[in-house]
């Protein structure tokens, strides 16, 4: 079966797009554009990042409640853009746990911590923990573990599948990262304002009420993902029992607040069929 619906990206005002839909058991339900092309992720990063930490948890390398990043915060709280990092400098701006203080610096931070615990540098640890494993061969993050992979709507589709039907990772670990982490703490979305509750689990956002959102109108609360200021997407909405990836090469902006929901909308209501 293909989705009609994803070819609504032919619509969206971008150079290149390309999107799919995938299942829990792996099946892609519908692909449309270049799949097999490289788009740098932005943000769409993180969830990768995530995923790495978590198999260092469950190897024993790391701890989720061990100290880490400023005084006071831990693994946890990185995941959790609660930590009190700023955006994008390594500097203290709030208590840790407080307020959700969305950052690039403290998934750096992230980065390095798990690299000095298990003696690897990050972007080789993430090749073996997650993309080796899952066959993601188009994918490397050779910078910062906050925004600078690159990968494929092709890869990103193994990675919604693991996410969905975890292999690599004991599924309550995955059950704990769409999990809301420090309930009740507001904060700002980039791009959508300030969110109350702005709801997080460890490194994926969760949907729940919040609005505007990236996500659809009809997605269920539960949907968790990420999306990138590069013009990218990934959605994972367990009610509807699928994922999406949109990976574009124009940056996001209104034309993405614009286009997005519409397309989720689209994309659940053909599933719902």
């Amino acid at each position: 079966m293909s989705l009609r619906s994803l070819a609504l990206i032919e619509n969206w005002p971008v150079p290149t797009a390309a999107a799919a839909v995938v299942r829990a058991d792996g099946t892609v339900t519908g692909s449309y554009g270049p799949v097999g092309h490289r788009f740098p992720l932005a943000s769409v990063t993180k969830p990768l990042t995530a995923y790495a930490a978590l198999v260092a948890y469950e190897e024993g390398a790391v701890d989720l409640d061990e100290p880490a990043g400023p005084a006071g915060a831990t693994v946890r709280h990185l995941l959790a853009h609660t930590s009190g990092l700023a955006f994008d400098e390594h500097r203290v701006t709030s208590p840790p746990g407080q307020r959700r203080l969305y950052s690039n610096a403290g998934f750096e931070v992230l980065g390095d911590h798990i690299a000095k615990a298990t003696d690897i540098p990050f972007p080789e640890y993430l090749r073996q923990a997650v993309l080796e494993p899952l066959g993601m061969t188009g994918t490397s993050c050779n910078g910062s573990p906050a925004k600078d992979g690159v990968s494929t709507v092709a890869d990103l589709v193994r990675f919604a599948a693991e996410v969905q039907a975890p292999r690599l990772l004991d599924p309550r670990t995955v059950a704990d990262a769409m999990t809301v982490q420090y309930p009740c703490t507001k904060g700002v979305v980039p791009g959508y304002g300030h969110q109350n509750p702005n709801d997080w689990g460890l490194g994926f956002e969760i949907r729940d009420s919040k609005s505007p959102h990236w996500t659809g109108a009809s997605s269920s609360p539960r949907t968790f993902g990420h999306f990138g200021q590069s013009g990218t997407f990934l959605w994972i909405d367990p009610v509807a029992g699928a994922a999406c990836v949109a990976l574009t090469d124009r940056a996001f902006g209104p034309w993405a607040a614009e286009a997005w929901p519409p397309f989720t909308d689209a994309v659940l209501l053909e599933l719902r069929g």
